[in-house]
């Protein structure tokens, strides 16, 4: 196995029993292809005798078999994958490749990445070009909404405002790692020095790219410390900044526009 890579192994359980891991799949999938528990067993490296077990375990712990015998028993008829036993198969290979892929960030990418991996791997896709892990290190209520503070770099922080609600359901609080999401529409770009200081939100970013539409202006910056930040901006207004590959620029985006996300 290669160094960069781990081997996630899935085993889903029904009432604190094990009821099915990658083995016991691949002989539900060798019964389907072959019709014959034999045979399976055989393709699968199976004993005949372990095979009829797994396929019983599975059978008892299901609400509906997954497996059933054709027309003349065990020896003389065949066997076949019922519709349960078929979305059993499917479930498990849809979580089985999820957590491959989570893994293989995790790998990649170290444990800092589990948070993000997390929502790639649940399949969300999502509009917002601007996903930044943070972790909270302040969190101020009021009466009304809480101003979440989050450390993006040792030198950067993000604010976002949301409700008391939406800080209790997230357990929103000081060490707390979230995702913090901004839409690239959402963001104000201006010279430098040019945004005033209060805002809390401010970056100042070098243009990597500038790509321009009939109306708008898709402009990504690099904010240093290996961030970039992803803004949309009307092309009149690109073109009264003089914004062009290698300038700089400030960009700032208001906290009520900043989503979180917590697992």
């Amino acid at each position: 196995m290669p160094a960069n890579k781990i081997d996630a192994l899935l085993a889903l359980r029904s009432e604190g029993r094990f009821l099915v891991g990658r083995d016991r799949i691949r002989l539900l999938e060798a019964v389907a292809q072959y019709g014959s528990i034999t045979n399976a067993a055989k393709a699968t490296g199976f004993s005949y005798k372990t095979a009829w077990e797994a396929v019983n375990a599975i059978n008892n712990l299901l609400p509906t078999p997954a497996f059933v015998t054709k027309a003349g028993g065990r020896a003389g008829g065949g066997a076949e994958v019922t519709e349960e036993g078929m979305r059993l198969i499917a479930t498990f290979r849809r979580l089985e490749e999820r957590l491959s892929q989570f893994s293989s960030i995790i790998a990649e990418e170290g444990l800092d990445a589990q948070d993000e991996a997390m929502l790639r791997v649940a399949g969300l896709k999502i509009s917002t070009r601007n996903v930044f892990r943070a972790e909270i290190v302040a969190v101020d209520r009021s009466a009304v909404d809480v101003d979440v503070t989050m450390q993006l770099t040792a030198e950067q922080s993000i604010h976002s405002i949301v409700t008391n609600g939406a800080a209790d359901d997230l357990q929103l609080a000081p060490g707390r790692r979230v995702l913090a999401l901004v839409k690239a529409p959402f963001i104000e770009l201006g010279p430098i020095d040019g945004i005033s200081a209060s805002v809390p939100n401010r970056f100042r970013g070098t243009i990597i790219s500038r790509i321009d539409s009939d109306r708008s202006s898709e402009i990504r910056l690099d904010i240093g410390h290996g961030k970039t930040l992803l803004a949309v901006v009307a092309l009149a207004r690109a073109d009264d900044l003089g914004l062009c590959e290698g300038g700089e620029t400030e960009a700032a985006f208001d906290p009520t526009h900043v989503i979180l996300v917590a697992d």
